[in-house]
């Protein structure tokens, strides 16, 4: 072997080994994401002594005495305890209001943020190229791509769990709770809901210990202990009001997902809920009213104004139901040829229902749910066309003749 093709060797060696190490922190990273996840969806009561000894900790950073604890069944009730006005902001900082403290410990919550990726490095700006990878690849596959394992972080740990728990548990609760009590009180945090801030820098330090400041691990690990012991909490001047954790969490597999991401959904009641029967709903991952789920009807499905709580509201009732109740007319059916021995069915929809003039194309999907059935969905399509297989491939961005050639789509 010559000495260049040697050393060509050598580089591939050197670049395999260090592959393999960043695969091996990678599932590590995993490992303890999927644990924040867990203590996201963990429905056992609170560890009130360990939350209430780390909140006291957060207060003693800001020169402060413990607290009075109250503690609520869930952030209705505690809404109910802290009975203040939403607060404004915008405007200046007023001192002597009582959420001033938990305007003070966003600012340490902020500040510690800084310092943590100043140690670690943040993860940067990615190239749109390593993005658009970190994003659709599964992870081995973007490591050995050249994404970075700090990029990949922050996709599959950060960006995973916001998605899962932020968009999954919190905007569900934030949904009910707005429709129960108007815009409830601000500045308050979120428990085992804070889980993808946490987690993120809880990895980088576990993947890298001796990493951060000492007095910043004492910090993480004061919010890492709330996280794990409780729900919501409002810190105020000499009160903190803390809830209980969740009583009930209902999810699904997200589908596609590449990092263990999850969505709410329960057909039933609350995806979300607490021990006092206050929660939240949703469907397949969409947020809804309490009704879409416990009471859809034709009338309050064209009095919705949000089309997707429409379509949920559909989905939950049925379409079948839903087309018998609302007495659609079938403008023209079709078999479709995306989808071998299934129908596509053209339906008239009233404008009152979408808003617009429209109709809806009925269509089952080409991939197989976890049930092992396939699930019947509408789209709403232009009022102009009249040929569903045409509707079909509108809905692709293709011509229906286009459409028309497909071998099957998913």
């Amino acid at each position: 072997m010559s000495p260049s093709s040697r050393q060509r060797a050598r580089r591939r060696a050197g670049t395999g080994r260090h592959h393999a190490a960043h695969l091996d922190r990678w599932h590590r990273a995993a490992e303890i994401r999927d644990e924040w996840l867990r203590a996201a969806l963990h429905t056992e009561p609170a560890d009130r002594e360990t939350a209430e000894r780390a909140i006291t900790g957060l207060y003693a950073l800001l020169g402060r005495r413990r607290p009075r604890f109250h503690w609520a069944a869930s952030p209705w009730q505690a809404v109910d305890l802290l009975d203040e006005p939403p607060i404004r902001l915008g405007g200046p900082v007023d001192p002597t209001a009582p959420w001033h403290v938990a305007h003070q410990l966003a600012d340490v919550a902020h500040r510690l943020a800084g310092r943590l990726d100043e140690r670690a490095g943040p993860a940067g700006t990615f190239w749109w190229t390593t993005e658009r990878i970190a994003r659709t690849r599964p992870p081995a596959d973007a490591l050995a791509a050249g994404v970075s394992l700090a990029e990949l972080l922050v996709v599959g740990v950060r960006d995973s769990l916001d998605r899962s728990v932020h968009d999954g548990l919190r905007t569900p609760l934030r949904a009910a709770l707005t429709e129960a009590v108007g815009e409830p009180p601000g500045l308050r945090w979120h428990g085992q809901h804070d889980a993808p801030w946490v987690a993120y820098h809880d990895v980088r330090r576990r993947l890298r210990p001796g990493l951060f400041h000492p007095d910043d691990d004492r910090q993480v690990d004061l919010w890492a202990d709330i996280a794990r012991s409780c729900g919501w909490w409002w810190p105020r001047e000499d009160v903190c009001v803390v809830t209980e954790r969740t009583g009930v969490a209902h999810t699904e597999a997200l589908p596609g997902a590449l990092h263990g991401e999850v969505r709410t959904h329960n057909r039933h009641g609350p995806a979300v809920g607490y021990a006092d029967g206050w929660g939240g709903h949703a469907w397949h991952g969409t947020a809804v009213p309490a009704w879409v789920i416990e009471e859809p009807t034709v009338e309050r499905i064209g009095a919705e104004r949000n089309v997707e709580v429409r379509r949920c509201a559909i989905e939950r009732l049925g379409w079948d139901a839903y087309l018998d109740q609302a007495r659609l007319a079938l403008v023209a059916e079709a078999l479709d040829p995306g989808n071998p021995g299934c129908r596509l069915q053209l339906y008239e929809l009233p404008q009152r229902v979408w808003g617009t003039p429209a109709r809806v194309l009925l269509a089952v999907n080409g991939s197989v749910e976890r049930d092992g059935h396939r699930r019947r969905y509408g789209l709403s399509v232009p009022a102009d066309l009249d040929d569903p297989v045409a509707a079909a491939g509108w809905s692709y961005g293709l011509s229906g003749e286009q459409y028309a050639r497909l071998l099957r789509r998913t």
